[in-house]
């Protein structure tokens, strides 16, 4: 849950805390932002890096247009202003993985205004109280190298792969004010980009990342002067980051002390945050327009066009499945946090639609429970992602259909979806191999249920007292004999007439 009334407590009382947001999310593209290097991770140190990125002499940026796009299509997802016209301006600072010797960004005149998301703050409840955090601006900029200091006892290395990936830094309104809200706004967030296809959202390899700003104040008072924590890349360092930062301001300030505008680092291993640098304002680094590159000028057409490539949301598809499907909100929710979830769930409803000669619509409540209470299940267990499961959605579907055509029961279908995660077979195979198949003969039900009966005389009179509870005593003793073969719905309309004829 997200607590909005959240609250550090000191010695003079009760603290808010304020939090602001500056995600960077490296933009889908093969190739950087001002230049044709690849962008690909995991290369060795130096490998992907053009002329332009080595800031060789003479050599001028040319601008990527599926960045520009790519841009443009995260601000009309995040229902943002697109600006038609926007500029690049060079940010002037001196740092060894920098070779230019500035950051082409944009401060002025950025390609995306304001916009806004709507965060739940219960993510159990998604259709209850939600809040709306405020978008400031988007806008496009390149990423600097990278500083590797253990590969040399004396000296640090530069790796120049990362120089000039183009990032999108997606700024907040501070509007946030607990830990939680903060990492649930980031959680949305990040799977807006992944819909949208703009950025992956692998914060492990660095494509997304936040620099999170906090200040304190008492309730309702004026802000207080806010830290900056950079490159944080985890929810759960975003949620730390927030509470050791908030706690050491009021402490500091209890103490008698003054919070300094300045940029601090996160140490995880201490869980702590800890001085970097003071936090420069925008004339400190000499902002300029870019003389190598013009202003970038977009058309309606291609702002149409952009709107028009976009997907179904995760908004507007959690509606529809419980609109439309009849899901519940949490299941609705469950399904649509990531796009990948929502492709497998429509896969495998389209599969068990047509094995069963249904609609969707009917379909989909037992596609949607199994898929989260059996599959998602196993997959934690198993410690797998659903990209990674050795269930496919066909077989899924297949195995849902064996069930509703009476060929399975609830608990064959477990037995034969175990094998399945160990063996990858399909569901029919296994069947027919092990066995398994439900019966509906009623003969050989009855024959069981008569011996159980006459076992258990004692509890048939019981029963017959008015002891109803034992009537599941008797189904389970039936189905146990039976191996959990026999149909349930004959299992209990048997037992109904053995006991009460």
């Amino acid at each position: 849950m997200v607590v909005s009334e959240y609250r550090i407590q000191g010695e003079t009382g009760e603290w808010e805390v304020v939090i602001g947001l500056e995600v960077h999310a490296q933009i889908t593209s093969k190739a950087k932002l001002f230049s044709g290097a690849s962008t690909e991770f995991g290369s060795e140190p130096n490998c992907n890096v053009s002329l332009v990125d080595a800031a060789m002499p003479g050599m001028l940026p040319v601008v990527n247009g599926e960045c520009i796009r790519q841009a443009v299509r995260t601000g009309l997802a995040l229902n943002a202003q697109i600006n038609l016209w926007s500029r690049f301006d060079r940010k002037n600072y001196f740092y060894a993985d920098l070779p230019q010797g500035y950051q082409i960004s944009q401060l002025y005149h950025p390609i995306v205004g304001e916009g806004a998301i709507d965060v739940p703050l219960d993510e159990k409840d998604p259709d209850g109280e939600v809040k709306t955090i405020g978008i400031e601006r988007l806008h496009v900029e390149q990423d600097a190298g990278k500083l590797m200091h253990d590969q040399h006892p004396t000296m640090s290395y530069v790796d120049l792969n990362r120089s000039g990936v183009a990032l999108m830094e997606i700024v907040s309104r501070p509007d946030m004010g607990s830990p939680a809200e903060a990492a649930a706004y980031v959680r949305k967030l990040r799977s807006i980009l992944r819909y949208v296809g703009s950025c992956d959202g692998n914060m492990e390899q660095g494509s997304m990342r936040a620099d999170v700003n906090v200040s304190v104040r008492k309730p309702g008072g004026e802000l207080g002067t806010r830290t900056e924590t950079k490159n944080v890349n985890s929810m759960r360092f975003i949620q730390q980051v927030v509470e050791t930062e908030a706690r050491r301001q009021v402490d500091l300030i209890e103490d008698g002390g003054t919070v300094v505008q300045e940029t601090r680092l996160f140490d995880p291993d201490k869980g702590e945050t800890r001085s970097m640098r003071s936090k420069e304002d925008a004339h400190d680094y000499r902002y300029f327009p870019d003389p190598d590159l013009l202003p970038v000028e977009l058309t309606e057409e291609f702002v149409a066009e952009a709107r028009a490539s976009l997907p179904e949301l995760p908004d507007a598809k959690r509606h529809r499945y419980e609109q439309e499907l009849g899901l519940s909100a949490y299941n609705a929710a469950v399904l649509t946090a990531e796009a990948e979830t929502a492709r497998w769930f429509e896969a495998l409803l389209t599969e068990s639609a047509a094995a069963q000669k249904a609609s969707e619509a009917d379909v989909a409540k037992p596609a949607a429970n199994w898929l989260i209470s059996e599959l998602f299940g196993a997959l934690n267990r198993l410690g797998k992602n659903l990209d990674e499961s050795p269930v496919s959605h066909e077989h899924g579907a297949e195995l849902l259909a064996l069930v509703a055509d009476g060929t399975l029961s609830g608990t064959l279908a477990k037995q034969v979806f175990e094998i399945m995660l160990e063996t990858g077979d399909a569901p029919a195979e296994i069947v027919e191999e092990k066995g398994l198949k439900q019966t509906s003969d009623t003969g050989a039900i009855e024959t069981v249920i008569a011996d159980i009966l006459a076992a258990n005389a004692d509890k048939v009179e019981e029963y017959r007292g008015g002891k109803d509870k034992l009537f599941g005593f008797f189904v389970g003793q039936t189905m146990k004999a039976m191996a959990g073969k026999a149909n349930p719905q004959v299992v209990n309309e048997l037992l109904r007439k053995a006991l009460d004829g």
